[in-house]
């Protein structure tokens, strides 16, 4: 953006597309329902977007210009991502028709044990998303199979989907391999490994916490889902070949994300590779995903194409079964890739407009404190997560509004990036329309705000930070910010 700033809107003028998104999504969703990712969610997101161009250029003297071009770089900014939505489409497409989803909720219902699956389910999560990095990779993968073992078990998809998402975004939160933990990092100018040592003093509590909880009424769980569970495991294996062989899948999938190849080559080589073992394993899924009469090369390869990118349903026999290896492929990605466009258009307006950096200054009078500046920094962040839809937005925004302020008061940049990933990172996934909701809500195949109160380790990070926060413990003021990180600091 070339063009400077004309005039910084006030505070009230900036709540206005806020409120107006607020309102306008609450009788959508209200009319709508779950449908309301289908069409309405995005209109509202335009509409807000419009109100904030409107007053920007009418009250503040913002060119269109300027508008179009934040517009612009949003989307670019997630642009990978948009094509990584597709191949997780595809992926989710290609492991349950090739059988290895089905081969691992077989097994996994005789392994993981009802009283303590939810527990297991997000240590599971925790070590792959630690290792993987990727929140979202572990959620689409190990996630997905997840959900159907605890269906089988007879947990709530809330529970399910609380147990995985917690675990995931405990890696994507300290993994040293984490996008979001390398960019908070990066944009406080705190050294990587200082940053996750200190995250950890937050960290391991929300997540012993989440540990109890998930024990505890894992431990109170009397479903009587044995017979349920035995007829499930027989159904799969009636209508799928069971093979270990099939783990190769995950395993070399494991192996290209260990060795840090980028997640759109391993997504897209992990989707080919299913596609092989489908023909080798489940052609006759195949041919009755192609509705074909003949088996021959024509109906295997429709049935892989229509694998990929479109909608499969197979009969089980069992409707809570068809709905479990149901299929959706790149086409249903289509809403949540054109709900992420529109929540792009309107940060995009919201930063152009100065109406982001002017709700800060509401936060300012509340920061005289250590507790009060850390607790004005995590509920900034969470509404950053609110108003622009994407966690790397708002973390390079709290990062760079904040960073002075922390510096300015003789604080550790370490305090900052800390406080930014306990209330930017695994708070974004608890907003209906933010890009990890949105992506999350669709892979799981569960509403954000049917997981969201059992989210414990999303809900309990925000809290613990401003908790450690007000009892100063590791926080400490320095005389010369630019040599805070000492070698002790290395050592802790």
């Amino acid at each position: 953006m070339n063009d400077k700033l004309p005039k910084l809107p006030s505070p009230f003028l900036a709540l206005i597309p806020i409120l107006t998104l607020v309102v306008l999504l609450f009788f959508t969703i209200t009319l709508f329902g779950s449908s309301a990712l289908s069409g309405g969610s995005q209109v509202v997101l335009l509409t807000a977007t419009a109100v904030c161009s409107v007053l920007a250029m009418t009250c503040c003297g913002v060119s269109w210009k300027r508008i179009e071009e934040s517009i612009s770089n949003n989307i670019k900014g997630v642009s990978s991502a948009l094509i990584i939505l597709l191949l997780i489409g595809a992926l989710s497409g290609s492991w349950m028709v090739s059988g290895v989803v089905p081969t691992l909720i077989y097994y996994g219902m005789q392994i993981l044990h009802p009283s303590f699956f939810l527990v297991s389910c997000c240590v599971i999560c925790s070590i792959i998303s630690v290792m993987t990095g990727s929140s979202w990779t572990t959620i689409a993968t190990i996630g997905v199979a997840m959900m159907g073992i605890g269906e089988a078990q007879g947990f709530s998809i809330g529970w399910i989907a609380g147990a995985i998402i917690s675990g995931a975004y405990f890696g994507d939160k300290v993994s040293p391999l984490s996008e979001t933990t390398v960019l908070a990092a990066s944009v406080t100018r705190t050294p990587l490994f200082p940053h996750i040592r200190y995250l950890l003093y937050t960290t391991i509590p929300s997540m012993t916490i989440t540990l109890v909880i998930f024990l505890v009424v894992g431990l109170m769980h009397r479903s009587g889902a044995g017979e349920h569970m035995a007829a499930s495991a027989e159904a799969l294996q009636n209508k799928f070949n069971i093979s270990l062989w099939l783990l190769v899948v995950p395993v070399i999938t494991g192996i290209l994300i260990a060795r840090r190849v980028p997640s759109i080559v391993t997504l897209f080589a992990s989707s080919l590779l299913a596609v092989g073992f489908a023909l080798l394993f489940q052609p006759h899924i195949l041919e009755e995903i192609a509705m074909a009469k003949t088996a021959d090369s024509a109906s295997l390869f429709k049935g892989v194409f229509i694998t990929l990118y479109g909608e499969t349903n197979l009969e089980m026999g069992n409707p809570s079964l068809n709905e479990l290896v149901s299929t959706l492929g790149m086409s249903g990605m289509m809403n949540t890739i054109w709900l992420i466009l529109c929540a792009m258009c309107f940060g995009g307006a919201m930063t152009a407009s100065g109406m982001i950096q002017s709700l800060t200054s509401l936060f300012y009078r509340f920061m005289e404190k250590r507790a009060g500046m850390v607790a004005s920094t995590s509920l900034f962040g969470i509404f950053l997560n609110i108003c622009t839809a994407d966690q790397y937005i708002s973390i390079i925004l709290t990062g760079d509004i904040f960073r002075n302020i922390y510096k300015k008061k003789g604080y550790e940049s370490r305090l900052l990036s800390r406080t930014t990933e306990d209330s930017v990172t695994v708070t974004s996934v608890l907003v209906p329309w933010n890009t990890c909701g949105l992506t999350q809500a669709t892979v799981l195949g569960v509403p954000t705000l049917t997981y969201l109160p059992y989210c414990f380790f999303n809900l309990l990070s925000p809290v613990m930070t401003i908790l450690v926060a007000i009892t100063g413990y590791k926080i400490r003021q320095v005389v010369h910010p630019e040599k805070e990180i000492t070698r002790e600091d290395e050592e802790e």
